[in-house]
């Protein structure tokens, strides 16, 4: 189970043993996926959606997560697969399970061309320490932030926390930090002076966004925070754009949900409400065998337009 440190425990979601025992077996059962393109295939969606009809009580899973993702309950749900993974692995059968789970929210997709539908997240010791795959603090970020059009949902899946306890994920509500921000600073945040990252290899995202405003004016459902806490180092920004962006950053930590993710966890983000990010890991990861090292994989969500 996830360490929930501060959250709201309605977004966690546990499944009883009898759904477990038949999620296992449909795992065994559940067939090699097929891509289109940068997609999840539409047949390999409608084969797990057959099988996972049979499976008791998932309609009632399906409507719990559906519930814990809507804008009435916050926008971001932790799945608990931690005795599935167990039985499974998290190798082919398990990524069938969780990758059928996933796409009753959404359509999986990876939009980054190099890598596989779930791309590896490991723990890089000669990596930037504030990157996803450094060992420090990962400041507050939607995925994607530099595309006309991100991914709406971001999906994270803990093979392996920390083995020191440490690395904790954080979230935010992004358009609740937004409201507690003045006018000024909002008016500040819409204007297009922000930038962040390179842009290639990329697909299903639409173009290259630079620069963009934080704030794009759009209904919650189809816009975004444009946000990254990287940009305040890396940006060449006005004193005034920095200022506001610090701002934010500011109520993005003031609000932020913490918990320590566990096998088998997969974490949904709804990328119109929430950005994520992570507390450093613990010190000592230098004596940490390599194959014991905080390892996530992560896909994307797109909804249908």
């Amino acid at each position: 189970m996830p360490e929930i440190e501060s959250a709201d425990r309605n977004n966690f979601i546990d499944l009883s043993g009898e759904l477990e025992e038949a999620l296992i077996e449909i795992g065994k059962a559940l067939p090699e996926w097929s891509m289109d393109g940068t997609f999840l295939a539409d047949s390999t969606i409608q084969q797990y959606r057959a099988e996972l009809g049979s499976v008791p009580q998932f309609r009632e899973l399906k409507n719990a997560l559906l519930s814990a993702l809507s804008a009435e309950a916050g926008g971001y749900a932790v799945v608990r697969l931690g005795n599935i993974a167990q039985a499974l692995g998290i190798e082919k059968q398990f990524l069938r399970v969780a990758t059928a789970l996933l796409a009753e929210v959404a359509a999986p997709f990876q939009p980054f061309q190099r890598w596989p539908l779930w791309k590896t997240i490991g723990t890089n010791l000669a990596a930037k320490p504030g990157m996803s795959t450094g060992i420090g603090y990962n400041a507050f970020h939607m995925d994607v932030v530099n595309a006309t059009q991100p991914p709406d949902y971001t999906i994270l899946l803990c093979v392996r926390p920390d083995p020191l306890g440490a690395g904790a994920s954080i979230l935010s509500d992004a358009r609740a930090a937004v409201s507690r921000l003045a006018p000024s600073t909002r008016a500040l945040l819409a204007e297009a002076a922000y930038s962040y990252g390179s842009f290639f290899e990329l697909t299903e995202v639409g173009e290259e966004y630079a620069p963009f405003p934080v704030l794009d004016g759009k209904p919650a459902d189809v816009g975004f925070v444009r946000f990254t806490g990287k940009m305040l180092a890396e940006s060449d920004l006005s004193k005034s754009h920095a200022r506001a962006a610090k701002e934010l950053a500011d109520e993005l930590i003031a609000g932020q949900d913490t918990f320590t993710l566990q096998r088998g966890d997969v974490l949904i983000v709804d990328q119109h409400r929430w950005v994520h990010g992570r507390e450093p890991l613990a010190d000592g990861q230098h004596d940490v065998p390599e194959e014991n090292r905080r390892v996530l994989l992560q896909l994307f969500l797109r909804s249908p337009q």
